[in-house]
This record gives C-alpha cells, structure tokens and sequence, in this order.
C-alpha cells in the first residue's frame, strides 16, 4: 500500500483503522508518486506511513539494518544507521542534531509513547549521543538559533547514489495538509538542488554497538 525504501509495506502504521483514512491515504501515495523528489509522510514517532519512490531511490544504497531503516522509522536512521552520512551530508551537524532537537521536542509532547522511550533508551546506550542530547543540544540550539532546527525551508546537503545529482543539497519543504495532521502525520520533500562538485560517499562500517555516530559535542562552556 505505501512504497518504502526496501520493498513495499503490506500495511499502514499508526494509523487509526478508519476506512476514509485509509482510503485518503491510499489516494495520497498516488499523488506522492507524482513528485519527481523524495517525499515521505511521518507519524509523531518519525515512522514512515508514506514514502515515494524518489525516496526509495536516494536511499537505495544503504545496507541492511534491524532497527533503523530510512523506510521504516526516519529518526532511527538519521540517529543510529552506520549509512546515514553516505547519503545525508554534514550529517552531524545538518541532520543529526536537528532531528534530536525534535525529539526532544516529541518526548515532551509526548512523553509516555512507547516507540519515543525505545528510541530514547538507545540514546542513552550511547555514551556521545546522551551527553549531546542532555547537554549539548541546548547549547547548540541558542548559538545556532531556532531556524537551523526548524525543518521546513532548511537546505541541508546530500549525496545522491545517483550521478546526475551526487553531492547537492535540498531544500526541505513542509507542506502538510489537514487531513494529515489531523492523523497526526507530516509530510516533508526534499526538493534537490543544483547539483554541487562531485565529492565521493563516505562509506562507514562502525559498529554501533561500540562507536558513536557524533564526534563532536558542543557543550554549555564552549
């Protein structure tokens, strides 16, 4: 029903059983198809209801993971995937600390949700992550101020598996009709720029069992 990166989902996710929802839904894929960038639909979770081919496409190079798939739970891939730098550029700084500025944001709005505390305990087996996530992250949001957390309008680098994009960057556009948010669903697309010097992927192999995926944390005396 909703086309993943990886193959094809036989149901929707968190998603009342409603059949006008689903049936929304259904038609609202059929329109995503239509969008030449990757575009993907995302609960309060960050798990992926909705996902277009043109997503599938710019992930299509990233291996095998148990918990952190980009069609599967968007979060879990930016925080946890070993690939995730091959394909999302600046990572760190541009995706990654980002995206736990809005799950702090989450876990405050929602925070008795089951699928949050998980990701939240996997944050705090990462002895980097948690330090940028209870100390680093506020520090970071007031030098870097509130519009380079926001998602919609940011342009954030990326690195194309194919080569008529390669190294470019996107501009993210958050454009979620009511219907959707009345779900409690939101849709961003990655709208591609013009594409930047070729620069190669970097492929890492760290375990993330024994290496963290920051380098760098920004901390209040910094």
């Amino acid at each position: 029903m909703a086309q993943q990166a990886g193959g094809q989902r036989s149901a929707l996710r968190s998603v009342p059983e409603d059949p006008e929802a689903r049936s929304y839904l259904q038609d609202y894929a059929t329109f995503m198809e239509a969008v030449p960038f990757p575009s993907v639909v995302v609960d309060h979770r960050w798990d992926v209801v909705l996902a277009n081919s043109a997503f599938a496409s710019l992930f299509r190079g990233v291996a095998p993971h148990p918990t952190a798939m980009p069609g599967d739970n968007f979060l879990r891939f930016v925080l946890f995937h070993p690939d995730a730098s091959s394909v999302l550029g600046e990572h760190e700084s541009s995706w990654c600390l980002p995206m736990l500025a809005h799950f702090a944001d989450a876990v405050q709005r929602h925070g008795h949700d089951q699928g949050l505390q998980a990701i939240r305990r996997e944050i705090a087996q990462d002895p980097i992550m948690e330090a940028a996530y209870r100390h680093g992250l506020p520090h970071w949001v007031r030098a870097v101020g509130e519009a380079a957390v926001e998602h919609d309008g940011a342009v954030r680098p990326l690195l194309h598996p194919d080569p008529r994009w390669g190294a470019t960057d996107c501009r993210i556009v958050a454009e979620t009709p009511r219907t959707l948010r009345d779900l409690g669903c939101t849709r961003l697309t990655m709208v591609l720029r013009e594409p930047r010097k070729p620069v190669a992927p970097r492929r890492r192999s760290r375990d993330r069992r024994t290496a963290s995926h920051l380098t760098v944390v920004p901390t209040p005396e910094a």
